[in-house]
């Protein structure tokens, strides 16, 4: 039975990359940190099939605590390790760009370290993002394009790129970056601006909010399924020899864009609504990313199967349950 270890296990891309791995057979670990409440809300689920449970298992632990890293890597002796864990909102990497730094740059320097020392055939898997193309120079984005990263998120992603590269040339660990696009579902954190806008609406069709705040609309994207996405990144590691790959749609659409979706899907007026607020502004700004996965589909054979307007339509259904759960909850109480 393969063994994989997943930091991030409790965020969006770690809970579908454990559902994913669970049904290829493995068995999961999966590092969290301490806390005083619980936030394993993503994964709580597969704790219920009895047929999962002995395969999934959690351990505490922190990107800032090389030492811990290194005794888990050889505690689980892992097969693969996906390295999920991150600060990972741009814009509070504004606010807090040590932190950041800390944890999502040095913390992939100090696993990398955890791994070449464990002296094991292990793989690993950087969660790189299309952040890193910045204040992009060429449209779309491949593995080849220039990065111009234009924050502290980014500017910490691109040094974990060129660590990942550096510890696959120099000491032959078998280590992939995938630069991954934007990537949405139900499951993606409510600070996010598709999150944002779907939790918002949904809310405001039921009554419960009367206006929705969101910063530059114009800006575009490359959004696709984070479903679709983890598939990617295990393929990486399937390979005979380790790459890095840009995992995109190839399509790119503004905020706008969606907002018109998932307010329409409602049958409302998106303008009646929705305000911007100066506070959402990043101090610079990322206009339009949009990336070629050309050379995943061809040495992966991976392609995205969810479409945008089927994406902006999930995450509003879904959302759609949970204001109307909302909704009868605060009915109750009155």
């Amino acid at each position: 039975m393969k063994k994989a270890l997943i930091t991030g296990i409790t965020g969006q891309d770690g809970s579908y990359l454990t559902e994913f791995l669970l049904k290829k057979g493995y068995e999961v670990w999966g590092i969290i940190r301490r806390s005083s409440s619980f936030h394993t809300g993503r994964i709580d689920h597969l704790y219920k099939d009895p047929h999962d449970m002995p395969r999934l298992k959690l351990v505490y632990g922190d990107m800032t605590d090389g030492t811990n890293l290194s005794a888990l890597m050889n505690e689980i002796k892992p097969d693969e390790v996906y390295n999920l864990a991150a600060q990972s909102h741009v814009r509070v990497s504004f606010d807090m760009p040590i932190y950041t730094v800390n944890a999502d740059a040095l913390g992939t320097l100090r696993l990398l370290e955890a791994i070449r020392s464990s002296n094991r055939a292990v793989k690993f898997y950087q969660a790189s993002s299309s952040e890193m193309y910045g204040k992009v120079v060429e449209i779309p984005q491949t593995e080849k394009t220039p990065f111009y990263p234009r924050s502290p998120y980014a500017c910490a992603k691109a040094y974990s790129f060129w660590q990942t590269l550096n510890y696959r040339e120099a000491y032959g660990l078998f280590a992939c970056n995938g630069i991954l696009f934007n990537h949405e579902s139900p499951r993606r954190g409510e600070t996010f601006v598709t999150r944002k806008i779907t939790r918002g609406a949904t809310r405001i069709k039921c009554c419960l909010q009367e206006k929705l705040y969101l910063g530059n609309l114009e800006a575009k994207r490359d959004w696709g399924y984070a479903g679709d996405y983890i598939e990617a990144m295990w393929l990486m590691l399937q390979q005979d020899k380790p790459d890095d790959f840009v995992i995109a749609t190839g399509e790119s659409h503004s905020v706008k864009e969606f907002l018109e979706e998932v307010f329409s899907h409602l049958d409302l007026d998106w303008k009646k609504y929705v305000e911007i607020d100066s506070r959402y502004f990043r101090p610079s700004e990322v206009e339009l990313l949009q990336g070629d996965a050309s050379k995943a589909k061809k040495i992966l054979g991976w392609e995205p199967k969810v479409t945008f307007k089927a994406l902006a339509k999930m995450m509003t259904d879904a959302d759609m349950k949970t204001a109307g759960d909302e909704k009868i909850l605060k009915e109750q109480r009155q």
